[in-house]
């Protein structure tokens, strides 16, 4: 652990995860206690700008004060009820989200991996109510480079070691293929058991992975033409974190299933929705799938509200500007440590050139000295996802100490 040049302060705090709390995080050594719109402050008082924004759950920024304030008054009137009853709010949210995204149904769930998991099981019970594949053949086609979870079934569509290692066995029925390749995905879906294809419009985890133009198009067509689902997990890429409502609307395509998460709450609270229309929703009966806190008012509340502010405060057209405006100032750098810039809207990722295997890991470090705070992600790749609120000046302040951190990394 990194404590040698620590305040004793933010030390103690440390010290208290590594002795009482498992160790399967690497974070950056800061402690964190408040946050508004585009900032953190630490401990100690020091105010950082947020470039990962919590994995893209605080789209609207942090403590959102409309969001807030649902949280708050529905937190004092009802929280839970489980979905052994009805509430007053569900019927409402449902409307809300199915209308906004186009979609007959949603089935609201919490973490975005149980989205995942939620998708899975829609798509494999289609697969035998309705295409006629023989039951516990159905298959479910992935991307390799994919990341949507931990669980058991997660872990088992992944390629990465770091995942899945020591972990298994794994779940059945699952396949994978390179991304961005259509040819190896026709390749697949050619077996008549393929229920699914499940991917990523941009890979998120994987260091911000854009396909070619025209990717998601054929593979909308591919699976069309094969009668396969096509799932577009879009817990990290939606949400006008790209630029658009959705990342599948720069294509203008729209997946079978859909699946949101992260920030559906603005960062509040666990919520994740699953979106489809009837044929494939109305597979599943009751008792068959859910959750205890699926639809719990207190999510409800918050979730429309956090969908209310991407749209009034146009957060997909800020995103779309601001990233290109980030991508043109990181570009104006020319510095020698930064091998790729990529990204859309404000998904954005660099890729680091430099003799040291760890340096995009100090060059965070530096740069949390400065006053801003991102994470590496699969060794030399740097994920700049700052809030969607960002305005213009935020940025190039921030383009300032990334450029000033780049120059004391040796």
């Amino acid at each position: 652990m990194e404590t040698a040049l620590l305040s004793p302060v933010t030390a103690a705090y440390l010290q208290l995860e590594d002795q009482y709390g498992a160790h399967n995080y690497h974070p950056l050594p800061v402690v964190l206690e408040k946050g508004e719109g585009v900032f953190l402050w630490d401990v100690e008082g020091k105010r950082y700008f947020d470039f990962l924004s919590g994995y893209s759950a605080v789209n609207q920024g942090h403590c959102h004060p409309r969001i807030i304030e649902s949280l708050v008054n529905q937190a004092k009137k009802l929280t839970l009820t489980s979905r052994a009853f009805h509430n007053n709010l569900l019927g409402q949210y449902e409307q809300y989200i199915a209308t906004y995204f186009g979609y007959d149904k949603v089935l609201p769930m919490n973490t975005g991996v149980e989205g995942g998991e939620t998708a899975i099981k829609l798509a494999r019970r289609w697969a035998y109510s309705k295409k006629g594949v023989e039951e516990n053949k159905a298959k479910i086609i992935f991307a390799e480079g994919n990341f949507w979870g931990r669980t058991l079934a997660a872990i088992s569509s992944s390629t990465d070691p770091s995942s899945y290692h020591q972990f298994g066995p794994f779940m059945p029925g699952f396949e994978l293929v390179p991304y961005n390749d259509t040819i190896a995905l026709e390749r697949a879906l050619q077996d008549p058991n393929v229920a699914a294809f499940m991917v990523e419009p941009i890979q998120g985890e994987a260091g911000v992975v854009i396909p070619d133009e025209g990717y998601l198009t054929k593979v909308r067509a591919l699976c069309t033409q094969y009668n396969v689902l096509f799932i577009a997990d879009e817990i990290q890429t939606g949400l006008a974190r790209t630029g658009k409502l959705l990342a599948c609307d720069h294509e203008g395509v729209r997946p079978d299933i859909l699946i949101l998460g992260k920030a559906l709450s603005g960062g509040v609270l666990p919520v994740s929705a699953v979106l489809a229309d009837d044929f494939i929703m109305m597979n599943i009966k009751p008792g068959e799938h859910g959750s205890t806190y699926g639809g719990n008012p207190l999510a409800c509340a918050v979730a429309i509200s956090a969908l209310t502010v991407i749209k009034e405060e146009k957060l997909a057209e800020n995103a779309e500007a601001m990233g290109q405006l980030l991508r043109n100032e990181l570009s104006k750098l020319n510095s020698p440590y930064i091998k790729t810039i990529r990204g859309r809207g404000l998904l954005n990722a660099i890729v680091i050139n430099h003799p040291n295997p760890e340096a995009a890991w100090d060059l965070c470090l530096i740069l949390k000295e400065k006053g801003l705070l991102a994470k590496p992600t699969h060794g030399d790749k740097i994920r700049f996802a700052p809030p969607l609120v960002i305005n213009q000046a935020q940025i190039l302040e921030c383009v300032g100490i990334i450029s000033a951190a780049l120059k004391d990394l040796s």
